[in-house]
């Protein structure tokens, strides 16, 4: 859908209407006023001398100034002040000057009342009027008319119906809440097979899910769909410095709504207005208070029966409030959670019919290689391959350009300027391999498929990638003890090579105490506690902070656990790698060597039966 902008004239432009306004200001009045073009000033004895010389051929006498020409060919004006000089008379006839007294000319009253007071007026106006449009323009625009009357004016942003707009075609992933939209779709193509039955479409949906899952492009596909007006705000629009101007502000945008009826209204990221009210606000003037409950009355208040939908999107369910969940307010609430294996796979292949691609492209290895990504990281995904065509001078996306964005977008960009010492690099060598030989020997682990030494613009020295075969949504205790184990299998090859530890297992570290604690406080994984909750996640969808609820005993022993199930993940990961040293020490060799190997060549090294050594000694 398109979007209707009034097209905005430079600055320039008004600075050359100002100056042409001067310019003629200048030329055609002002000269006039004064009376004379190009006077030039002179002093009474410089007059006499040029009478006495003849050279002065007309005089005027104004009050106590004389005004005067030369005889030149192009006469020119002159001015002095009159001096007590009984003899200028006689002088002016012995030089033969044309010369008389005129009065003192006064300028014309309409004249002068149109520069005193009516000029001045329309320069103030004008400038008013310029400086008000520019204001309401870095506000967010207004309704037309006087821009000094548009405060409580919904500054919604309205797309008209387009047949070239986004619809459910552009959405791919979210195919349960595409169904659960259909039907506000169908109620808005078809009202009349509802209101025959006697049942009411749903006033508005809430959409919920982690951001960058499609929650905006729902709505837009919607309104697509039903080729109906879309209005588009968000919920810190609503929040202005002066109490009431939020909930004016609500009031016109459900008046401009009922005048767009069929419509559809969007809010997002309503959680802004919409929290839980506490004892953070200041009384029943707090301007938050008075927007949310407008918000309520106008949602209560409308007719659904003219086509009027509110469709509304957060990330943090957890913190709105109830009255938001009763009947005639959001009926519905449909989750827009992050893509599986099948999503992730539909997702890659819209965004990828806007560039060109080779004959090898695998969209299903891409999509298990991108786990957890959201759909706006998977079209970033593609955009970065397309940009890493380009940079090599190819017409075409490849596998390996895909391959190279996900690690982009996780890991970030190579660092080409970052040389790593000999001694540096072979510790990354020991300790990435270290990672991948661990989770390699382990049952239940998932498949290793790229380790790298080059280091990333995230900080990462280097990293190893594990792919899982199929899609998993569930893990089993010895999946996560043994992942635990994995994360401890850096810190262990460093360890039993070198005899000494770095920094660089700082993330291994934060990772697996996480993972354990998790295990103990939320999965319910330990023989003490068994399915007891000892912590609450908050936030599930930006981050999921977590905090304990339990006594300081409790949380001390907790700790203790923690200490003990990654304790036991290292020690499980030092026995796996002292009984395996030699395959340690020729993997971290090639990978020194080649700085980037992939899952098959680590498997056929770890496979076969003879070191690299003892082939060289035959």
């Amino acid at each position: 859908m398109k979007k209707v902008e009034k097209p905005k004239k430079p600055l320039i432009f008004y600075y050359l209407i100002a100056l042409i306004i001067l310019v003629l200001l200048n030329t055609f009045l002002f000269p006039n006023i004064l009376g004379k073009n190009k006077v030039k000033e002179v002093d009474y004895g410089t007059f006499l001398t040029m009478v006495e010389g003849k050279e002065v051929s007309k005089v005027e006498l104004n009050g106590d100034t004389i005004y005067f020409t030369d005889n030149s060919e192009e006469p020119k004006y002159y001015e002095t002040t009159t001096f007590d000089d009984p003899n200028l008379v006689n002088r002016l006839e012995d030089a033969g000057c044309e010369f008389g007294r005129v009065a003192q000319q006064e300028m014309n009253p309409l004249l002068s009342f149109f520069l005193v007071w009516i000029l001045p007026l329309l320069i103030f106006w004008a400038l008013g009027q310029w400086l008000a449009k520019k204001m309401m323009a870095k506000m967010g625009g207004g309704a037309a008319g006087n821009p000094f009357m548009q405060f409580g004016k919904s500054n919604a942003k309205i797309y008209v119906e387009s047949t070239t707009g986004i619809t459910f075609q552009d959405v791919a992933g979210e195919d349960e809440a595409k169904e659960l939209l259909t039907e506000i779709v169908d109620f808005l193509h078809n009202p009349q097979k509802y209101t025959e039955i006697g049942a009411v479409c749903p006033k508005g949906a809430l959409l919920v899910g982690p951001p960058g899952t499609g929650k905006t492009l729902l709505a837009k596909a919607v309104a697509g769909e039903a080729n109906v007006p879309f209005f588009s705000i968000s919920g810190s629009e609503f929040v202005e410095m002066f109490v009431g101007m939020g909930a004016s502000k609500v009031r016109d945008l459900f008046k401009q709504a009922n005048e767009k009826a069929p419509c559809i209204v969007f809010i997002d990221e309503i959680d802004t207005i919409g929290k839980k009210r506490d004892n953070a606000g200041y009384g029943g003037n707090d301007e938050r208070e008075q927007t949310l409950n407008q918000l309520l009355t106008e949602m209560d208040g409308f007719d659904a029966s003219k086509g009027v939908v509110i469709l509304a999107a957060t990330n943090r369910p957890d913190s709105l409030i109830r009255h938001f969940s009763v009947r005639g307010r959001f009926d519905r609430r449909i989750p827009v959670e992050l893509p599986d294996l099948k999503g992730r796979e539909e997702i890659l292949k819209v965004h990828a019919k806007k560039v060109r691609l080779g004959d090898d492209i695998d969209f299903n290895a891409i999509a298990r290689a991108a786990s957890g990504a959201s759909g706006a990281e998977l079209a970033n995904m593609v955009n970065e391959a397309a940009l890493r065509a380009v940079r090599e001078n190819r017409k075409y996306v490849t596998q390996a350009d895909l391959e190279e964005s996900i690690e982009t977008v996780i890991a970030g960009y190579q660092k080409k300027n970052q040389v790593l010492s000999s001694k540096e690099k072979l510790i990354v060598s020991y300790h990435e391999i270290g990672h991948a030989l661990v989770a390699a020997l382990q049952t239940n682990s998932a498949p290793v498929t790229k380790i790298t030494i080059i280091p990333r613009t995230s900080g990462a020295l280097g990293y190893t990638m594990q792919v899982e075969s199929e899609e998993r949504n569930l893990m089993t205790q010895e999946e996560l003890i043994n992942k635990i184990a994995t994360l401890t299998g850096g810190r262990c090859a460093e360890k039993l090579i070198f005899n000494s530890i770095t920094t660089g297992a700082s993330n291994d570290i934060e990772q697996a105490t996480k993972l354990a604690r998790a295990m103990i406080t939320r999965y319910g994984m330990s023989d003490r506690f068994g399915m007891v909750a000892l912590e609450t996640q908050n936030n599930p969808y930006l981050g999921g902070d977590s905090s304990l609820s339990c006594s300081p005993q409790t949380a001390a022993d907790i700790d203790q656990m923690v200490v003990d199930t990654v304790k036991h993940g290292y020690d499980t990961a030092m026995e796996l790698l002292e009984k395996n040293q030699k395959k340690l020490h020729e993997l971290a060799k090639y990978l020194y060597e080649k700085e980037t190997i992939t899952g098959e060549e680590f498997m056929q090294i770890l496979t076969r039966t003879e070191t690299l050594e003892e082939a060289e000694g035959k």
